[in-house]
């Protein structure tokens, strides 16, 4: 059977959502032939939609979805009335791998045991990702299923970008910069493909938000840490903090290690700075009418991609290229221009672009089963 006719099924979940793919080749390509998403999982507001390119499936429910296990066995019944071809693979969009995955891979008994063991480095995304693995191996059981890591485009950072100024035994044990978003980033370049010139920065701006650095290429600078919580400000999450800033927390403020988890990723960022919004149409509709805590959040938030776009062109000797993907990024003419404003001086181009993280992983899931 051609893969050409085996569709590879992508799957990419939040928190309370799920965004999925089948892909088939087509033309030398990932094409996609259905996608949809499953949101409010497990609450009463919960919606599936599915559709194909061909117009011969479009399904729209609403308060359909008790568990992530429901949306996927939906999904598999879409599948298995439509799809002619049993499926060639299902791939993983996950987000972290920790120190010892840094290649896309099959997911076997022994790495999942070593995601498993890499939880302290993701515990907010991991828990989640290894779910769901859990759940589509035991629907999709005739398939191979395929792990594809955030962080693999990052592995060509140099040394000076990926070590944080702590004893070398703490790099050894994994506490280095990883960077997130690598799927994206990688889907730009290949949609750039020749016409990638050498020195680019990609913003990724959405509820998660981050920045890379590229020479030819490669990646060799990200704004993203060890987790995803560093970098720039975000919806919810802080961005970069001086540690003192947590040590201080930690000895004056009684907060533990859970309480500190919780303000970092969820109560700061975008929402702490407006005092109550982490959805940017919200935050521009507010600035609007002159809140000046919406206006402060917006300004905090363009300040930082500005800044870091700024420090990129510095490490790349220059700039010729900026790149504005993710929900913000595509859709905010507003932010980017803001962003813009007072980097006239670099003399860069720059281009809004759509992001294909589950095209990528279907590229990725295509390569690995050939291999």
């Amino acid at each position: 059977m051609s893969d050409s006719k085996q569709g590879i099924l992508v799957l990419n979940s939040g928190s309370s959502s799920l965004k999925f793919g089948v892909f088939l080749k087509h033309d030398g390509d990932e094409r996609a032939w259905l996608s949809g998403s499953a949101k409010g999982i497990g609450r009463e507001d919960g919606s599936l939609s599915i559709r194909s390119s061909d117009g011969s499936i479009d399904v729209s429910q609403d308060h359909v979805l008790e568990s992530q296990h429901d949306a996927l066995q939906r999904v598999a019944d879409v599948l298995r009335e439509h799809l002619r071809d049993p499926l060639a693979a299902v791939g993983h969009r996950v987000v972290h791998g920790g120190p010892e995955v840094r290649e896309h891979c099959e997911i076997t008994p022994d790495v999942e045991q070593t995601l498993r063991e890499a939880i302290p480095f993701a515990p907010l995304h991991l828990p989640a990702s290894l779910d769901l693995i859990d759940e589509a191996r035991g629907i999709f059981t005739d398939a191979p299923h395929y792990a594809c890591f955030d962080t693999v485009f990052h592995r060509s950072l140099p040394e000076a970008a990926s070590r944080f100024a702590l004893p070398r035994e703490y790099a050894e044990r994994g506490v280095i910069r990883y960077g997130f978003h690598g799927l994206s980033y990688e889907s730009i370049v290949h949609a750039l493909g020749a016409d990638l010139p050498s020195r680019t920065v990609i913003a990724h701006l959405g509820s998660g938000a981050s920045l890379c650095a590229l020479k030819d290429g490669r990646s060799v600078d990200t704004s993203m840490g060890m987790t995803p919580a560093g970098g720039i400000p975000m919806a919810t999450r802080s961005g970069d903090l001086d540690p003192g800033v947590l040590l201080y927390l930690l000895r004056h403020e009684s907060l533990d290690a859970g309480a500190l988890e919780a303000l970092v990723n969820r109560h700061s960022g975008l929402k702490a700075l407006s005092a109550s919004d982490d959805d940017m149409p919200a935050l521009l509709t507010r600035r609007d009418h002159k809140d000046a805590d919406a206006m402060l959040a917006i300004d905090v938030f363009c300040y930082a991609i500005r800044k870091t776009i700024g420090a990129y062109a510095a490490a790349l000797g220059g700039l010729d290229l900026i790149v504005f993907t993710g929900g913000i990024g595509e859709h905010s003419e507003a932010i980017r221009a803001q962003v813009l404003d007072g980097l006239g001086f670099i003399g860069a181009r720059h281009r809004v672009m759509a992001t294909e993280e589950e095209r990528q992983i279907a590229r990725h899931c295509r390569r690995l089963l050939s291999a």
